[in-house]
């Protein structure tokens, strides 16, 4: 629809009506479905990344402690125990779905709803009409520079979700900051209830290894399966969420210790149990969504001591061209052996792409495989005992977006499983 409204208002005068289009879907989807946040406790996250994992964390959390729950990210929408994976492209559809998903979790007696929030989704309004009672801050890195115009104005769009608590009429307004990201102190709300910020230091003596990440809090050790520095600060977002509300720590630790796998998120892919040659894979394979120059580093420190074949492209043709450069530049620092590939192009041509990237590699002769299935394949090919196969860009989704609009059947994860039998086929 608008794509045709478009086509017929000048430039100009459609920018400046713009905003108000979009305001008026936001309200007429909060007003035909009741106001529905009014009636049910919601918490927003927002930040560069670590969003999906912090929301996976406080739903657990959540859960654990007993509480119902509806959560909408870029992984999945859930409503209690219907779960379905997110195949919108988008972490907060437009026409009115929040609003609709919202309206569900009250119907069906959900305690709170836990919702990814976008500077995207900001830039055309669908976090409006929203009555939050927490706020989450993660970080902030340049990333989709091209669609806001300006990182200051990337920026501006991610702080109107910090304004949204500013204006929520619930009578508790709860703030969660990473007040380790040098943004931090922009990202605090005015005119709520409190402000608790949360960094690495607050974890103690952490440690993160093969088995996982071990850590201190509220005076409790947590230990957890998942990998990384990155996950530990995902973690304290999730568990000062918690605490805020009421939640006790033993809880909070066994919802930890029990979420082994957040899909497409530093997720291990190994061949099923029921495989003859399951014990025959001695190296891990990895899918991890690392679409910035900063988690794709923290993804690579997270395996300091293996030899790490890195297959990679750059996530969305036609856009943020200026990173292509530096994360190419960042696999040349960590990786042992590196694999350009294809990685949602859209009408862009991929080995355009894959050029742009190519410059930033000066320690290693890359390999260009445009086919990102034959890419894995020849990556888990080469793979021996005791290396890694860091998969990135993709993580979860369903689908690589191809020029003219057209849309393949993808899943990294599926993939990935696939060639690893075909590595071991007839190996029994």
């Amino acid at each position: 629809m608008l794509k045709h409204i478009k086509k017929i208002i000048p430039k100009k005068l459609f920018t400046t009506l713009q905003p108000t289009y979009h305001i008026g879907l936001a309200y007429t989807g909060a007003l035909l479905y009741r106001f529905p946040s009014n009636k049910i406790r919601v918490v927003a996250i927002t930040g560069t990344k670590g969003k999906t994992s912090t929301a996976e964390m406080v739903n657990a959390i959540l859960e654990e402690a007993g509480y119902k729950t509806a959560l909408g990210g870029s992984l999945r929408f859930k409503v209690g125990s219907d779960s379905k994976m997110n195949l919108f492209g988008m972490s907060m559809p437009g026409r009115s779905y929040l609003q609709k998903f919202l309206r569900r979790a009250v119907n069906e007696q959900c305690d709170w709803v836990v919702l990814e929030m976008t500077s995207e989704g900001a830039k055309q309004f669908r976090h409006m009409f929203i009555e939050l009672d927490a706020f989450i801050f993660t970080n902030l890195a340049p990333e989709h520079i091209e669609s806001h115009g300006s990182f200051e104005q990337y920026k501006k769009d991610k702080q109107r979700i910090a304004h949204l608590l500013s204006s929520s009429n619930k009578q508790r307004r709860i703030a969660i900051i990473n007040s380790g990201d040098k943004h931090a102190e922009d990202f605090i709300p005015q005119n709520i209830t409190e402000a608790i910020n949360y960094n690495l230091e607050q974890a103690k003596l952490y440690r993160t290894g093969a088995d996982g990440t071990t850590f201190q809090f509220d005076g409790a050790t947590i230990h957890s399966p998942l990998k990384g520095e990155f996950n530990i600060l995902n973690m304290l977002a999730a568990a000062n969420f918690a605490k805020a509300f009421g939640i006790e720590t033993p809880v909070i630790s066994r919802a930890l210790s029990k979420l082994s796998v957040i899909r497409g998120r530093a997720e291990h892919i190994s061949l099923p149990s029921s495989n003859a040659n399951k014990n025959k894979q001695t190296f891990d394979v990895v899918v991890d969504y690392a679409h910035t120059i900063e988690s794709l580093e923290a993804l690579y420190k997270t395996f300091p001591n293996q030899k790490k074949i890195c297959v990679l492209g750059n996530t969305g043709g036609g856009r943020d061209t200026w990173k292509r450069e530096g994360m190419a530049k960042i696999a040349d620092n960590y990786c042992d052996s590196i694999y350009l590939t294809t990685e949602d192009p859209y009408d862009e041509d991929p080995l355009k792409i894959i050029e742009d990237m190519k410059l930033g590699i000066t320690k290693h002769t890359p390999n260009i495989i445009v086919s990102r299935r034959e890419a894995i394949r020849t990556a888990i090919t080469e793979a021996e005992k005791n290396d890694v196969v860091l998969m990135t860009g993709m993580g979860s989704q369903q689908y690589m977006c191809v020029a003219n609009g057209k849309k393949l059947d993808w899943d990294d994860a599926r993939i990935a499983r696939e060639e690893l039998e075909r590595k071991f086929e007839g190996n029994p």
